[in-house]
């Protein structure tokens, strides 16, 4: 069995959770699975993903010191920790099948508050029956990671680990994050896995995912969608867990609704797609505008990142701006083949299509409606010219 505990679950999907239970519980959504590496047959590995899937479902649930763990989050709130000691996974909710291509075909459809929680445990399943079965060089991928280890030790360079839906194994995932803290330990800030954080004794990082900003296209006017996201989230935190996403439309059309009160409020943003140059010129140009000095604001850099191109980043705005990355795949599943690129995004809410459009269209978008996805450009465009 891969999973073996609710926590192993990246945090913000539990911050996220809470915010859906207290302002959006009667929500519909809907997921689907994309995989972006090219010719991969999945009919040898659905049989294992299948039974791992449903085992998670049939045996898990949220343990006393699982609890305790998260009630000791300041911002988890003790209504939420309730409603987590009744959840459990409902395998009704998922379907899971390789049409005779080898295609695997991933659909979760169900109320937001109880399908939020699939998304990474079916995607770590996913990519450990399949890495584990290309490799299990686990003494090839620990000497990788002390090389990059070595490589930034002597650096003020800050990262969190972001790697657990890719990951190769739990044992790679452990493997890897055990030498950074024994190597690097002011280097590494944190790790989005919550079952990790507490095993090694981290900090949980994350605030909210792109399906937290999609939601809001089907649940608020589209012209208000993003604004209404980031205003939801301010009234749920209150100013904690203030890195907000800034990609689910593009950066342009985030930029006209992070308006000087969202500004000031949030601690920074994150670029998860498009030129991460160019983004931080935009960032930082932005801040100037507002008469906000961009030293005091973060920028975290979290798309596809290795730390050769992380120190690039750093040397060249350490001093503009503060800046921190999410580090995913290159620590988690750096082994002798290519790591599967796969995705489980949201597509639909209440019955209406919903959209990632991202700073790199079409390569990391996912909507199963273009005419959704051409009038949601166009609802913007329109937004902004005024």
């Amino acid at each position: 069995m891969i999973i073996t505990s609710m926590l192993d679950n990246d945090l913000y999907k539990f911050t996220m959770m809470q915010a859906v239970l207290h302002q959006h519980p009667d929500a519909m959504v809907e997921y689907l699975f994309k995989c972006r590496t090219d010719n991969i047959d999945f009919r040898p590995y659905v049989g294992d993903i299948i039974k791992n899937v449903n085992r998670m479902c049939r045996d898990l649930r949220f343990e006393k010191e699982d609890l305790e763990y998260l009630g000791d989050l300041r911002f988890l709130k003790p209504d939420y920790l309730q409603f987590l000691k009744l959840f459990r996974f409902d395998y009704n909710y998922i379907d899971i099948r390789a049409d005779n291509s080898g295609t695997l075909h991933i659909h979760i459809q169900g109320p937001w508050l109880h399908t939020i929680l699939f998304e990474d445990p079916v995607l770590s399943i996913v990519s450990e029956v399949y890495s584990t079965d290309m490799s299990q060089d686990y003494d090839l991928a620990n000497k990788r990671t002390e090389a990059k280890a070595e490589m930034i030790k002597d650096t003020a360079l800050t990262f969190s680990e972001f790697g657990g839906r890719r990951r190769h194994s739990v044992r790679a995932h452990y493997n890897a994050l055990e030498i950074f803290k024994k190597k690097c330990p002011d280097n590494m800030v944190g790790t989005s896995n919550v079952m990790m954080a507490k095993e090694l004794g981290l900090t949980p990082i994350g605030t909210m995912a792109h399906e937290w900003l999609q939601a809001h296209q089907a649940l608020y006017r589209i012209a208000d969608s993003q604004f209404m996201a980031l205003e939801n989230w301010s009234k749920e935190y209150r100013g904690d867990l203030g890195i907000a996403l800034s990609d689910v439309i593009g950066l342009k059309y985030f930029l006209h609704d992070f308006d000087m009160f969202f500004a000031k409020l949030f601690d920074g943003t994150r670029q998860d797609s498009g030129d991460p140059y160019t983004y931080a010129s935009h960032m930082i140009s932005h801040y100037t505008n507002m008469k906000i000095d961009p030293i005091t604001k973060t920028i975290v850099f979290s798309d596809g990142l290795n730390f050769v191109k992380a120190l690039k980043l750093w040397h060249s705005y350490r001093d503009r701006i503060m800046v921190s990355f999410g580090i995913g795949t290159h620590i988690t599943n750096d082994f002798d083949f290519k790591a599967l690129q796969i995705v489980l995004k949201m597509v639909g809410c209440n019955g209406q299509p919903v959209a990632k459009i991202s700073d790199t269209y079409p390569a990391k978008g996912m909507c199963t409606d273009q005419s959704y996805v051409d009038s949601l450009k166009r609802t913007f465009d329109k937004r902004i010219s005024k």
